[in-house]
């Protein structure tokens, strides 16, 4: 029986990549995101190129958090189990603190937060009945340090759903089930999709779709229990902008 990896926010950027990259490798796939006509199309790619591959879709929105908890379990009686689970759905909007764009800052902070929350808990909730299985925290290197202007809220987010993962991580270790349950971390930089249009054309960091998720998959096949992804530069950036002086951070972002 193939493997099976749940992923969300599968309709483009690295969530649609990652399903390519892990059709190819063989899994059975799980998919949902808001937008089903381009899960429809992105299912009938992947089964003209791997005839043999089982791709169940559902339209979620992680906002709507009892959805979430049916999508999942949904996902998993369909296909029998859930190996992995890659909490990958997330928003970039966000503005500068106090110039009334609270707006677009909450709706950040509950997609990427508390919809990363409501997501953690399903997956444990089906990898507790199975004894077994490999959650996938989809991070940032924002979360290495607070970041100003527009990246605030995003960052904060992005530093949540790293502690959550990492506290999941603490609870199950000396545990029966640490080594059945994995948890792992994952700290993109700059790979080229939509959320990072606007960041395209101003640093030279931007890797290619394909390169940054072929760094992620990696990681994730390795079950390590954190990456920065691609590794170079980010491996040796994340110390820098975790320790330098507030005057040097603000010039490197």
């Amino acid at each position: 029986m193939a493997k099976t990896i749940l992923i969300t926010g599968a309709s483009s950027g690295l969530g649609a990549e990652m399903a390519r990259q892990f059709g190819a490798l063989g899994y059975d796939l799980a998919l949902c995101a808001r937008r089903t006509e381009r899960l429809e199309a992105l299912r009938s790619e992947i089964q003209g190129r791997h005839a043999d591959r089982r791709v169940a879709v559902r339209a979620l929105d992680v906002n709507d958090h009892p959805a979430v908890f049916e999508a999942f379990h949904g996902f998993a009686d369909e296909l029998g189990q859930l190996d992995r689970v890659v909490v990958n759905a997330g928003l970039g909007k966000g503005a500068k603190l106090g110039t009334g764009r609270f707006d677009a800052n909450l709706e950040t902070a509950m997609t990427n937060f508390v919809g990363a929350l409501v997501q953690t808990e399903a997956a444990m909730e089906v990898f507790r009945a199975q004894e077994r299985g490999h959650l996938v925290m989809v991070s940032s290197m924002s979360a290495m340090r607070g970041m100003p202007s527009s990246m605030t809220t995003y960052a904060a987010t992005k530093a949540g759903v790293a502690h959550l993962a990492e506290g999941l991580r603490t609870e199950l270790h000396g545990t029966r089930l640490q080594k059945r349950i994995r948890v792992t971390v994952l700290y993109p930089g700059y790979i080229r999709s939509e959320m990072n249009e606007r960041v395209e054309q101003s640093t030279p960091l931007m890797a290619s779709t394909e390169k940054g998720v072929r760094a992620m998959v990696a990681a994730i096949e390795k079950e390590v229990g954190d990456a920065c992804v691609p590794s170079f530069p980010w491996a040796a950036m994340a110390p820098v902008m975790r320790h330098a002086p507030l005057p040097l951070l603000k010039k490197l972002v």
